[in-house]
């Protein structure tokens, strides 16, 4: 039989939700917002907090229409992240029906014309709140409580939105009531159940989060950890936890993966990432090393930005000095104001930078850096993808910018990083943003 190149185990296997609970097929999928818009969302949602459980949604209608595509060989707009390769070149549905390579033949036997499935989620992705320590410029309130606080002591939030309405106080409060008595209770029963094959933790930071020392320990205790695959994408800003230790926990496990997030090293590493101590996150980084069996297990994360486009030389000394893979993604952008996107260049300036770094990546074993270099050659960049919006988006973007630098006093700034290519800072200098 011809495989199926759209079908993804995720709406067979997989559970996620968001810090403001919006359920997804998983984080890269694309769709109508429920109540908030995530960044990555087809549309605006309500600003009515209406949250979902795990049985309202495992069979909705929604995911049902899904399911039903897929087994037809038709791809879901929901997926238009993997079906054109809009964050990296190794896409998630690959990841999927790798990991779930054993209930693939499983799927259509459980699957009625319908779209229901008596198939239960096995692998669990539950950012159970916005909870962290950093405010990666690329980032913002949704996924970072340190954003979220920030825009608040500095009157940044526009409450007209629909989407900033989970942050007014009696929403905040409906959210950490259903979170307690919903979202963690799900999560629990099934670490109870033994019933969980894989976990992604991410955030906000999980390694700020009790339940995820709580709960990998409590899988230890039970005696099924060997059956058990977490993975992680954390800052690494802390490996200690009370009484825990990551690495300790992770030891275990019968396998287990680590990406370490770090967009750029020293001083554009931290102004990237702002509350990044750079030294302390390659401390605990080589904590893991200590304990890893194979290359695999602890990877560097990069993100591609604007800022971080320097700093890809040092990235990649940083990767061979410890002999790890750096798994390689694009800023993603929905709008041309994301300035600290690299897709925010001119063409041609652009490719002149993606010329310099291919050519001094030849003969390199970073194939996940090189494939998503090459692959911008190809994407659009804002001016073309946006041309009538471009310019007043490139101006509303680099405002952004200066006034985050304003707040976030004592960083390396934008203008300094590009100073290193005359004719890129010469761009930035053009832009008005009076």
């Amino acid at each position: 039989m011809k495989p199926n190149p759209v079908l993804c185990a995720a709406p067979w296997t997989h559970t996620y939700i968001s810090p403001q609970h919006e359920r997804r097929l998983c984080c890269a999928s694309r769709e109508p917002a429920q109540s908030f818009k995530q960044y990555i969302d087809t549309a605006v949602g309500t600003g009515v907090y209406n949250p979902m459980t795990l049985e309202q949604w495992w069979n909705s209608e929604h995911i049902r229409n899904v399911r039903v595509q897929m087994l037809a060989g038709t791809p879901p707009p929901e997926c238009d992240v993997c079906n054109h390769k809009l964050l990296n070149t190794d896409v998630y549905r690959s990841y999927f029906n790798k990991m779930f390579a054993h209930k693939m033949d499983k799927i259509a036997s459980c699957t009625d014309a319908e779209g229901f499935t008596t198939m239960r989620p096995v692998s669990w992705d539950y950012r159970f709140s916005n909870l962290c320590n950093f405010k990666c410029r690329m980032c913002g309130d949704m996924l970072s409580s340190s954003w979220e606080t920030e825009l608040k002591q500095n009157n940044m939030i526009d409450w007209s939105q629909s989407r900033n309405h989970w942050m007014l106080p009696e929403v905040r409060e409906q959210i950490s009531k259903f979170t307690d008595q919903q979202v963690v209770k799900e999560f629990t029963e099934a670490v109870e159940n033994e019933s969980i094959e894989e976990i992604y933790w991410v955030g906000g930071e999980p390694l700020m989060w009790d339940i995820h020392w709580v709960s990998m320990s409590r899988i230890v205790q039970l005696g099924y950890a060997h059956r058990v695959y977490p993975r992680y994408n954390t800052n690494l800003s802390r490996v200690d936890y009370k009484k825990y230790n990551l690495f300790h926990l992770l030891s275990k496990f019968r396998d287990w993966q680590v990406c370490a997030s770090i967009d750029g090293t020293g001083a554009i590493g931290e102004y990237i990432r702002t509350g990044l101590n750079y030294e302390t996150w390659l401390e605990n980084f080589k904590q893991g090393l200590k304990v890893a069996k194979h290359p695999r297990q602890l990877r560097l994360d990069l993100t591609l930005t604007l800022p971080g486009m320097f700093d890809i030389d040092n990235m990649v000394a940083l990767a061979d000095s410890l002999n790890v893979d750096i798994l390689t993604k694009v800023c993603f952008a929905f709008d041309s104001d994301v300035l600290m996107s690299p897709m925010c260049l001119p063409r041609e300036l652009l490719n002149q930078m993606l010329d310099k770094q291919l050519n001094r990546l030849s003969g390199t074993r970073h194939r996940s850096l090189i494939d998503v270099l090459q692959n911008m050659y190809n994407r659009p960049t804002f001016a073309e993808q946006w041309p009538s919006n471009y310019q007043p988006g490139a101006s509303r973007g680099k405002r952004r910018i200066l006034q985050m630098e304003n707040i976030r006093p004592g960083y390396i700034t934008m203008e300094q990083i590009l100073s290193v290519d005359t004719d890129i800072l010469k761009w930035w200098g053009d832009i008005e943003c009076s």
